[in-house]
């Protein structure tokens, strides 16, 4: 199905959105646009193989009590699917089989699976070298059972890693809601009044960087001291690291290139960005993606489109290390978004 068709389709956005790159291994028919694969090819990095299991990156669930304009995971109120604690004990005990240095929590809101703090408790047992919890902070103030959720956090010595996607109330609310950048602020100063973020803690508290656009994000090390400037002036927060990272045409942000009519220009700009040495470094090589009913994929973005792991053992209940490692990484179109410029991952730019 030619992309300019789908384009068209203006009235059949969810179908557009949710199935666009998956129809199309190269978008643009008339070829202007290379592929992922070639770019890899000309490397030598096609197939692209693991370099080793480090990150062990689990989605507990898709609810969110936010509905973010770019968020590629379509989280919202009214998503069911939420992770049992069945499957949070298989994780567990595949995590210590692994060996992996890093566990990192995601949804949604991963604070709102019911079972979040059972799994954060058994799980902080496994003595990981990095505990992440990406938090979109103001689930911290939203309702009164989870108003200790900074103390939780100090208890089991979460890394916190939140989203803020900009200094200034107007760029922030109109991404993620009306008030979100009030109660975001709020959230970051109960981090800090309980230690997270300031200087010469050892508790971690790093704020992620989304564009609110149709472009590439700027300098990660130029916005974090921009970051940090504002926010200690205007209300005396404190954070560790910034990470800058790409908005994939996935889900929510897709809808929006489709239907603002930036969906070709974006991807041009991403291909033109292309960085090979990003490309070495890509997050997919070194994370296992887990969907909350036990399923893995290469990377998160890989889960939302339901492109699955090249191996044999596509569950939890058949993890299998050695035949992870020898995997292909899956890939597609997408794949451009971590390799554009300074490159990105969910730890921020690449190079």
């Amino acid at each position: 199905m030619a992309v300019k068709s789908l384009l068209a389709r203006k009235d059949d956005l969810s179908i557009t959105a949710n199935q666009l790159i998956r129809l199309n291994s190269e978008p643009f028919s008339n070829g202007e646009l290379e592929s992922f694969r070639k770019k890899l090819e000309k490397q030598g990095l096609f197939p692209l193989k693991p370099t080793g299991l480090d990150v062990f990156q689990v989605n507990v669930g898709y609810m969110c009590n936010q509905v973010c304009s770019h968020c590629h995971v379509d989280a919202g109120p009214d998503r069911k699917e939420i992770m049992t604690t069945e499957t949070m004990q298989i994780c567990i005990d595949v995590l210590k089989e692994s060996g992996a240095k890093t566990l990192d929590l995601t949804g949604g809101a991963p604070e709102m699976n019911p079972n979040f703090r059972w799994f954060v408790e058994e799980a902080s047992k496994v003595g990981v070298e990095d505990f992440i919890v990406r938090s979109n902070l103001t689930i911290i103030r939203a309702n009164k059972k989870y108003y200790d959720l900074p103390d939780f956090f100090k208890k089991h010595n979460i890394h916190v890693i939140s989203s803020l996607p900009y200094y200034k109330r107007g760029k922030t609310d109109q991404q993620r809601g009306d008030g979100v950048f009030d109660k975001s602020i709020k959230a970051l100063q109960t981090l800090n009044d309980v230690g997270y973020g300031v200087p010469g803690s050892d508790l971690k508290l790093d704020l992620v960087y989304n564009p609110s656009g149709a472009f590439l994000p700027g300098d990660q090390a130029a916005m974090e001291r921009d970051f940090k400037e504002a926010l200690k002036e205007d209300f005396d927060i404190d954070f560790h690291n910034l990470f800058a990272i790409t908005n994939l045409p996935v889900s929510r942000f897709l809808e929006y290139l489709v239907a603002s009519g930036n969906y070709e220009d974006y991807m041009y700009s991403l291909v033109e960005a292309y960085n090979p040495v990003a490309a070495e470094g890509v997050m997919c090589r070194n994370t296992i993606s887990v969907s909350w009913d036990g399923y893995l994929f290469d990377c998160d973005f890989n889960q939302m489109l339901a492109l699955p792991i090249n191996a044999k053992g596509k569950h939890l209940k058949d993890f299998n290390l050695d035949d992870l490692n020898k995997r292909d990484i899956t890939i597609s179109q997408h794949c451009f978004g971590c390799t554009a410029g300074a490159g990105s991952s969910c730890q921020g730019t690449v190079v």
